[in-house]
């Protein structure tokens, strides 16, 4: 079952990487074009809410709902009874979302001034940032249907990897990055702002996803004509489960929503440089953490429904140790060469030294977070997989709670970046009462095996850390570099810190039997 697992993480992870590429380089496109300014500040925060749905139903809290009930009635063996399961929650699913993108967009001044706080005060006093409100509010009415599609495309994403066809769903959000970057090269020339032309990106790539997944779900025999079913006692557990699971696994995307939210009543170019320095920690995010819990997830839930608690337990404990042996690197790396990666990636056009030297305050802030970011999202699922809502809502609570408390005591002394330094400590404080909780019902707890292991990991970084500061250049030289020497050089520390990380480890004694062998997962 680990090689299995890990062949399908990989899957997910290659096929998450295109993605995350195309995502950079749609973001590098962006940055080109609006820099930090206002006309930025207003398209990222327009592209963020229906961004934060996707996180919500694609990767969250519909999935951590949906795959349960889903692994229940495939377990009964009823392929007519599995289908009409899949109609019903379709069509009721598709009737809500329906109704609450008409009034999304119907109501989208609302929408504007509740997320866009900042600007909604200035309009209506006359303040420095009034003329952000009236576009933004505009163009959320092209953003807003986003939610309609993407809600749809997290139903059959869900639906094909329970069918363990992963590589689909994780390929899908290509098909958003390719249509900003077409919208931004060759529709933007015909608007006056021509932030407008990305979201019509935003609406374009979302129907681009769920028309992508259709001809799957025919193949798979599981396109079926949705029905309308409010009350069928499976939809209705699937609808109960997945209103608290809101609060649940994405928790730290409501936080860096709130953080944006919050930085809209900041100095212009905040919500951009959170926005640059968020996407750069999101890369391995998605890249790793993401995707073994995409794969974890229907692992779980078959393993509680066949009542299997070892295997369950195992297959946590080498989803932990995959993340950490990923996410501490990752994290250290983003955090020593912040300001070199995001000169490297972005500097140009519209966006300045400045706007590099800003942003990498931010996201050094988040990346000490990362590590968290991507443990709730192995951890979450030992509770959602086991149908148990109420424990990891009540700490979403808490979390979102302290998130909004940081952020009131740290946004004065340290503005946008204490924002970022408020969500890493509440995503932290969210690892942290999962991990208890999960040590406490015995569902799941740290060997002292996978112990050591973590303590090899945390020398190894170390020892990575000080190899790329030993060959890092002083920061003055990289910001007189032209974009290929930064490119190579940026590429030789990542390499050096990747060798050094590696060799470190084998002399440390860790094999590939640490994640593939008769301990991990029977």
């Amino acid at each position: 079952m680990s090689k299995k697992l890990l062949k399908s993480g990989v899957v997910v992870s290659f096929m998450t990487f295109l993605s995350r590429i195309l995502g950079l380089t749609r973001d590098i496109v962006v940055a080109n074009m609006l820099g930090a300014g206002a006309a930025a500040d207003i398209f990222l925060v327009a592209n963020k809410i229906p961004n934060f749905l996707r996180r919500l139903f694609a990767e969250g809290a519909f999935a951590q709902a949906f795959i349960p009930v889903l692994a229940e009635v495939k377990s009964e063996g009823d392929e007519q009874h599995l289908k009409l399961f899949i109609a019903k929650i379709s069509g009721t699913l598709g009737v809500i979302v329906t109704l609450v993108t008409v009034l999304g967009v119907i109501g989208s001044p609302v929408v504007a001034a509740l997320f866009g706080a900042g600007w909604f005060y200035d309009y209506i006093n006359d303040g420095p940032a009034a003329d952000k409100f009236e576009p933004f509010a505009l163009m959320l009415k092209i953003t807003f249907p986003y939610l309609f599609f993407i809600s749809l495309t997290g139903l059959a994403g869900a639906i094909l990897n329970s069918l363990n066809k992963f590589a689909v769903a994780a390929f899908t959000p290509v098909l958003l990055n390719v249509a900003i970057i077409s919208c931004a090269l060759y529709l933007s020339p015909y608007f006056d702002n021509p932030e407008f032309a990305l979201a019509w990106g935003v609406f374009i790539g979302g129907l681009a996803q769920l028309l992508f997944q259709l001809p799957f779900l025919y193949r798979a025999g599981v396109l079926v004509k949705p029905k309308w079913a409010w009350s069928d006692p499976k939809v209705t557990k699937v609808r109960r489960l997945m209103i608290p699971a809101l609060f649940g696994v994405s928790v730290s995307q409501i936080n860096l929503l709130i953080d944006t939210m919050i930085a809209t009543a900041l100095m212009t170019g905040s919500v951009s440089w959170l926005y640059y320095s968020d996407r750069l920690l999101e890369f391995p995010l998605g890249l790793f953490g993401i995707a073994i819990a995409t794969v974890i997830l229907p692992t779980l839930s078959a393993h509680h429904v066949s009542k299997d608690s070892q295997a369950f337990s195992n297959s946590m404990d080498w989803a932990l140790k995959v993340v950490c042996l990923l996410g501490i690197p990752a994290a250290a790396g983003l955090f020593v060469l912040a300001e070199p990666m995001l000169l490297t990636i972005f500097y140009g056009g519209a966006f300045t030294l400045e706007d590099a030297n800003m942003a990498s305050l931010s996201l050094m802030a988040y990346s000490t977070g990362l590590l968290s970011f991507m443990l709730v999202k192995i951890l979450a699922p030992g509770f959602y997989s086991r149908q148990d809502l109420k424990t990891p809502v009540r700490f979403g609570i808490y979390c979102m709670i302290a998130n909004i408390f940081l952020n009131a005591a740290l946004a004065i002394p340290f503005g946008y970046v204490g924002l970022a330094i408020a969500t890493s400590m509440s995503a932290t404080m969210n690892a942290g009462l999962l991990y208890y909780t999960l040590h406490k019902q015995g569902v799941y707890k740290v060997t002292k095996h996978t112990f050591f292991f973590l303590l090899k990991i945390l020398f190894a970084c170390a020892v990575m850390i000080g190899t790329i500061e030993y060959f890092n250049p002083p920061i003055v030289q990289w910001q007189t570099m032209t974009i290929w020497p930064q490119v190579i050089e940026l590429g030789k520390l990542i390499l050096f810190g990747f060798i050094a990380f590696s060799i470190t480890l084998l002399m440390l004694g860790v094999r590939k039997s640490s994640f593939v062998g008769t301990h991990i997962v029977k």
